[in-house]
């Protein structure tokens, strides 16, 4: 038998615990971490939005999301590096949210005004999150290169591969591809944040405004915007 204070048995009770309490111990630590790190983002938001980017502490963010200060450092390399993951998370959820929400179309034409009307009504719910991007990607320039990479790549991207699914659209020559499938973004932008919220226009007068020059954008592909593709 081996005495309590023998070293015979390499082994200690951490040792024999099984493999699998292992797994379950590191996977409740990476859902523990995003919670926090969502916390963070939802907090940094709300103060941004309210106080201004500048006037915002990091100590501010950790209060309000019940997060020790430490972990911004630790998980976002500061308050920048945490603005700049709040702008990779909220347009890499509005590309998931596109493909969840939205099914296609029956037509070009079909398509393309839902999701411009889909755009526009997004910029006007989150009017906060843009406020705080805008305002800083022209003081930031960091901050503007991560925007034209989410805006630009991912989002025009996701909405370009929609698009093509549609044969006159394919057909279209490139720079009229990227043409339209930039408007979508741009036409969300003036009519589902700038006039409403900036300039103070009625916000159903801007979403029509914005589906009639979607219409007319679309009449350069011709009639064959208006077949039918999708039941």
């Amino acid at each position: 038998m081996i005495s309590i204070g023998s070293t015979s048995d390499p082994k200690t009770p951490a040792d024999r615990r099984p493999r699998h309490r292992n797994d379950i111990d590191r996977g409740k630590r990476k859902r523990d971490r995003s919670a926090k790190e969502r916390s963070l983002l939802q907090a940094a938001l709300k103060l941004f939005a309210g106080k201004g980017y500048e006037a915002t502490t990091t100590r501010e963010i950790a209060s309000a999301a019940r997060c020790a200060e430490g972990l911004i450092h630790r998980y976002f390399r500061g308050k920048g590096g945490l603005l700049t993951a709040l702008i990779e998370y909220h347009f890499s959820q509005e590309v998931a949210d596109l493909g969840r929400e939205l099914q296609p179309g029956r037509n070009l034409q079909a398509e393309f005004i839902q999701l411009v009307t889909w755009e526009v009504e997004r910029f006007w719910k989150t009017q906060d999150f843009h406020k705080v991007l805008i305002s800083r990607s022209f003081v930031d320039p960091p901050i503007a290169e991560v925007m034209r990479g989410t805006v630009i790549s991912v989002r025009a991207h996701a909405i370009r591969e929609r698009l093509q699914h549609y044969s006159c659209f394919a057909a279209l020559p490139r720079e009229q591809v990227q043409a339209l499938s930039q408007a979508v973004g741009i036409l969300g932008l003036m009519f589902g944040f700038m006039r409403p919220f900036v300039l103070g226009e009625d916000r159903m007068h801007a979403k029509r405004l914005a589906i009639t020059i979607a219409k007319m954008l679309l009449q350069s592909v011709g009639p064959e915007a208006m077949v039918d593709q999708f039941s």
